[in-house]
């Protein structure tokens, strides 16, 4: 059973700057299917809490944790609740008993994405967990939600699991690539055989195509990703040695990493990513996350 998933959150949104200066971009607001208007971390616990994760941790800086616990955690003041639609007071017992679910996790130095994620080690205590992007929504085509459909893969295959989508190949230069080879007799499973961290379209064209993709297109990681405790100890080593990619810790180095020595399957997940980690897909976010089916 997969029951802890860990949400960085601690990055500064300086890509979104100037609206970051004003609310974090996890608070930044979405529409859901239902016409729910939601700040973007609630819609990424409710994906967790969707894949049957009892625990979530949230990793933060130690300066926004108020923010986000006054949020989860506390009960308005004042006659906010008494001036709620029914249907709302409803809703705002929901989200305080998934505050009681979450777990505040502290980065003190923002050193990368892949330091974000050994700040949970301790918290995650030797199991498996869902690492999920703390700033990307999901929206399945089936009635299992994506993160479902990534810790039903990590049940079936029984090692880490990567959730991708094919993407158009112009996009491979701010997001992480996998290529490799079909499991057999399926057509959403694979082996992967190389992870690479926002190539060059020269570099994917040439490196990472997948038999049944367009020329077109790659395969892109979807922001959920099915690990063993075990990355814990590739990102440890890298943070002993001081060894950067890009001025930073990377998650994608210690995952190739993990590959070699363990393997790592992907997953085509049945359904669409939405990134709000910058304006333009923010607003395409907007357009068609909370389209109804």
């Amino acid at each position: 059973m997969v029951k802890k998933a860990v949400i960085p959150a601690a990055g500064y949104g300086t890509r979104l700057f100037p609206a970051t200066k004003a609310i974090k971009k996890e608070f930044f607001p979405v529409v859901d299917r239902e016409g729910r208007a939601k700040p973007l971390i609630l819609a990424i616990a409710e994906e967790a809490l969707s894949a049957g994760i009892e625990s979530i941790g949230i990793v933060v800086q130690a300066s926004d944790r108020p923010l986000f616990e006054d949020f989860f955690k506390t009960e308005p003041t004042g006659d906010y609740r008494a001036k709620l639609l029914p249907k709302y007071a409803d809703e705002l017992d929901a989200l305080l008993a998934i505050g009681q679910r979450i777990t505040m996790l502290t980065q003190d130095t923002q050193d990368g994405f892949g330091h974000a994620v050994y700040c949970a080690a301790d918290w995650v205590a030797g199991e498996p967990f869902l690492l999920m992007l703390g700033d990307h929504v999901y929206r399945s085509n089936r009635s299992d939600s994506c993160a479902r459909q990534i810790v039903d893969a990590y049940q079936t295959v029984g090692m880490s699991v990567i959730g991708v989508e094919a993407a158009p190949i112009t996009d491979c230069t701010h997001r992480g690539c996998v290529t490799g080879r079909w499991r057999s007799g399926s057509s959403s499973l694979l082996d992967i055989t190389e992870i690479y961290e926002k190539p060059t379209v020269e570099y994917a064209q040439q490196n990472l195509r997948m038999e049944g993709l367009s020329d077109e297109h790659v395969l892109a990681a979807s922001g959920l990703y099915l690990l063993p405790p075990e990355i814990f100890r590739y990102l440890e080593d890298d943070i002993r040695h001081d060894r950067r990619d890009r001025g930073e810790f990377q998650l994608t180095t210690c995952l190739e990493s993990l590959r070699r020595d363990r393997g790592i399957a992907a997953y085509l997940v049945n359904g669409r990513s939405f990134d709000v980690g910058q304006p333009q897909y923010y607003r395409q976010t907007i357009m068609g996350y909370g389209l109804p089916e």
